[in-house]
């Protein structure tokens, strides 16, 4: 059976695809996107992400542009900082170990701002990240990371706009629409395969983006790649990343590129789904205030330097550690002088939550964890703190341990005033590392380094980008975001050019 044709096609609905398909769109292109999921599940993993956007910017200023409703009294009591080009430079050389494919980094960077700017011209309300990555210094609220602003209703409110968006423009949608392969001929790309309700179909393009996501909902290809127990990890998003885009592309000759063993895997609530993100929590169930408390495994010891930096930094890779404790678990362990700075996603009723007045109390509520090992450490630890250093959870204070095996070595703070608060938590997988190669220009290219005519990818199927860890809260979109623009600007010119043929 064949369907019409169009000029692009993009294959995904979450905010890589969308941006393509609204890039094309501007430049005359027709689009069509195809969505695998059904329209409640639609959006990929973007529907279930926080919505913060990472990018370069000055100030108050700046940021007075993307919310242009800030209250005098925000303005007076925060301190918005900036975060520089350089700096964005230098955390994603050093978060990947400068393995990062330079063009590809130059383009993230230098391309972050306006295409944010050009998402908030769609309609997008974006608001302060107030609570979940900032904290209270003096009075005024200061950000860490660089990372300033969320879309309003998070990674949902994204997707809601950007179909809202994408429809005015006249871009079509199907839905429960599952792409299966690549058309390909002498001139290049020529549409997809794919199969609706078990029946299957041909769309015929010129040109094609592929912005379907990883791999990291396929059991099978996470034990293939990452390593045995990988099959084990909860999977924070969407259940329909199973790598058929990045199987499509291998098929006509892309070009593997990236870490294909590497994972943004985060502590992830015990209670979570096991196999498929929940809408109505989303990114609820994360526990990214680790650096304000220790963790422990079911031995009772800790495994990890729980201080090592802000958890933007180091959130993406810690999962995996998790991952090698026993049990594929831990315990994340608070007392009362951090309660109140905790990330209101701890709140959540369907947390894996114990609380108690006393320590003794406390490991005895927690199942499967050895009753003596966790006081002992406890106790160690808490001797072990800098006491006469200031904390300052608002910059790396140097408050750590001294004597320790695993140090902790920032923000460490004696857990010894009730009430105490534990949090059991595993690993949570959110995206593969490993992808295609492409150029600047978002084309994907061969073993030769050829481009493949006619197609292109963004988001988390692209290689090169991350390696080893993630490069920060935000820094995902952002990247989905910029070249899902560049690759639907591309796929509408080179669609122009072939039929002008």
């Amino acid at each position: 059976m064949n369907d019409k044709s169009y000029d692009v096609i993009v294959v995904g609905a979450g905010n890589a695809a969308l941006c393509a398909a609204l890039a094309a769109r501007e430049q005359g292109a027709s689009a069509l996107v195809l969505e695998r999921a059904p329209q409640a599940e639609r959006g990929g993993n973007t529907t279930y992400a926080g919505g913060g956007l990472l990018m370069v910017h000055h100030g108050l200023e700046d940021i007075r542009k993307f919310v242009p409703d800030l209250t005098q009294e925000e303005i007076a009591n925060t301190d918005f900082g900036e975060y520089t080009t350089e700096q964005y430079l230098d955390l994603i050389g050093r978060m990947t170990e400068y393995r990062i494919d330079p063009d590809l980094a130059e383009t993230l960077v230098r391309r972050s701002t306006d295409t944010v700017e050009w998402i908030r011209r769609k309609g997008i309300r974006f608001v302060p990240m107030y609570g979940i990555n900032s904290f209270k210094q003096q009075g005024r609220t200061k950000f860490f990371g660089g990372l300033v602003i969320s879309v309003s209703g998070g990674g949902q409110g994204l997707i809601a706009g950007q179909i809202k968006a994408a429809e005015k423009l006249g871009v079509a949608i199907r839905y429960n629409a599952r792409a299966t392969s690549l058309l390909h001929g002498q001139r290049g790309v020529e549409g997809i395969g794919m199969t609706v309700d078990r029946i299957e179909q041909e769309i015929r393009a010129p040109a094609v983006v592929l912005a379907c996501g990883g791999f990291e909902a396929n059991r099978e290809w996470r034990a293939r790649y990452l390593g045995p127990g990988w099959d084990l990890a909860k999977v924070r998003g969407t259940r329909y990343n199973t790598g058929d885009g990045l199987r499509m592309a291998l098929a006509i000759g892309a070009q593997p590129y990236g870490h294909w063993s590497g994972v943004q895997a985060t502590p992830w609530d015990l209670n979570a789904p096991e196999s498929a993100g929940d809408l109505v929590v989303g990114d609820g169930y994360h526990r990214r205030s680790y650096p304000l408390g220790i963790m422990l495994n079911k031995n009772g010891v800790r495994f990890l330097d729980e201080g090592a930096d802000f958890a933007n930094y180091n959130f993406g890779k810690y999962g995996r550690i998790i991952l090698e404790q026993p049990g594929h678990a831990a315990w994340q362990i608070f007392d009362s002088k951090v309660l109140h700075l905790l990330n209101k996603a701890y709140r959540i009723r369907q947390a894996a939550k114990v609380t108690a007045d006393s320590l003794e109390e406390l490991v005895g509520k927690i199942d499967g964890v050895n009753k003596q090992q966790p006081l002992k450490t406890v106790k160690e630890y808490n001797a072990a703190v800098k006491r006469d250093v200031p904390f300052d959870p608002t910059r790396k204070d140097g408050r750590g341990t001294e004597s320790l095996a695993i140090p902790k070595s920032n923000w460490a703070s004696t857990i010894d005033t009730p009430p105490f608060e534990a949090y059991g938590v595993t690993c949570g997988i959110t995206f593969t590392f490993g992808g295609l190669k492409i150029t600047p220009q978002a084309e994907v290219v061969d073993i030769e380094e050829k481009p493949i005519p006619g197609l292109y990818a963004a988001g988390e199927m692209v290689g090169g980008i991350f390696y080893f860890n993630f490069h920060g809260v935000g820094a995902g979109l952002t990247c989905g975001a910029v070249m899902g623009r560049v690759a639907g600007e591309n796929a509408a010119h080179y669609a122009a050019r072939r039929q002008s043929q």
